[in-house]
């Protein structure tokens, strides 16, 4: 009888691990008795994975913190190198993360073993030079979205699009009168989500910025209630800090819960990121907004090579929301671009058609469309 199949996983943040925890669930189906090791959360823990390490050592963000952890996080991927290499693990699969995965892939790759990679960086939007080291690095890449499918193949990259799992967790219709009774809200009434980010510089830059324009709006729709989800303790605490200079404000500040308080909401004014997309998938109107240091902005729109940031917008290869950026971000834009639709019930309607439809496209199998095309690779290479 043959052994079990060694099967490597690595994730970096939480929502690598939970991503990793479906594939197992649905690798397991095919290959019961698998070994599932390398780095992941709770959620994979839970699925019966052994993480060499906490996966909070590879929680890095920004340009300073990796540099500091630079020699940690060397040794962490040499010794992941070094235990899949030795252990002639028939699979290594990096979960997102790619500043640190893929060129561990790409060492790995070089000793033949099989690599995948789950989550494509943002390649066809910026650095699309790195697509020659993701040739070279992975023997399949599983994307999230239909347009990333496209670039890899005009790169002759193995591909496989399997759809984003949100999709098919998050229902077709969004049950707003649910949402609001859950958060003790009026099932009438206009409700406006404000999502400034999850960074404490985010909240900083568009914190104080989306409050003027809530208040701004107030003074066409009196009522106007105001939801305001913090991604964190540390930005409930900032949040909480801002919201103390608007007294006057009707507003429900929660621990999290993002997701609801879109639901509950009319329309939600958001940073640009991947809330642009939860925030598609529940059927909300949005406007997206963002704002960097000046130096930076003017270095990173050089480098851009897609004409939006938003993923609505870029799914539908056209202006579905309003995208105001960096000096377009003022309070008489962003207000404008609110109250267009509380007051325009017609193109609510029209945007939530099309929004609906790009969920559908988006279903596609999620972690079991990944599964299938991992165990394609694997039967290809004989196991």
């Amino acid at each position: 009888m043959s052994s079990p199949l060694k099967i490597g996983l690595v994730a970096g943040e939480s929502s690598g691990d939970q991503l990793g925890a479906g594939l197992i669930r649905s690798l397991k189906l095919h290959y019961p008795e698998a070994q599932f090791e390398g780095i992941g959360g709770d959620k994979m823990l839970s699925e019966g994975f052994r993480s060499l390490y906490p996966m909070d050592r590879l929680s890095v963000m920004g340009f300073i913190e990796p540099l500091k952890r630079l020699p940690e996080l060397l040794g962490i991927r040499r010794h992941l190198y070094q235990h899949f290499t030795n252990n002639r693990f028939d699979l290594v699969v990096g979960i997102d993360s790619p500043d640190f995965n893929l060129g561990l892939e790409k060492k790995l790759r070089q000793q033949g073993l099989l690599t995948a990679h789950y989550v494509s960086p943002s390649v066809w939007a910026w650095r699309q030079g790195r697509v020659k080291k993701i040739a070279s690095a992975v023997d399949l890449m599983l994307t999230l979205l239909p347009f990333e499918a496209d670039f890899y193949k005009q790169h002759d990259v193995p591909v496989v699009f399997v759809g984003h799992p949100l999709a098919e967790e998050i229902p077709l219709v969004t049950d707003t009168i649910q949402a609001r009774k859950w958060l003790n809200l009026p099932e009438a009434g206009p409700i406006l989500t404000l999502m400034p980010g999850s960074r404490a510089s985010e909240v900083d830059s568009l914190g104080r910025l989306f409050l003027e324009v809530a208040q701004s709006c107030r003074r066409q729709l009196p009522d106007l209630h105001l939801i305001v989800p913090a991604a964190s303790h540390d930005r409930l605490e900032q949040l909480n800090g801002l919201l103390n200079k608007y007294p006057t404000m009707s507003v429900t500040l929660l621990d999290g819960q993002s997701h609801l308080a879109m639901a509950a909401a009319d329309v939600v004014l958001l940073s640009s990121g991947t809330s642009t997309l939860e925030a598609m998938l529940l059927n909300k109107p949005m406007v997206v907004s963002y704002r960097l240091g000046k130096w930076t902005y003017a270095l990173v729109s050089r480098m851009l090579k897609v004409p939006w940031v938003s993923l609505p917008n870029l799914l539908a290869s056209e202006t579905l929301v309003p995208e105001l950026l960096q000096d377009n971000a003022t309070v008489d834009n962003l207000s404008e671009a609110v109250l267009t639709y509380f007051l325009d019930e017609k193109k609510v309607l029209a945007l939530q058609h099309r929004f609906a439809e790009l969920h559908q496209t988006l279903c596609h199998g999620g972690n079991r469309a990944a599964a299938q095309a991992l165990v394609g690779l694997l039967e290809n290479r004989g196991r």
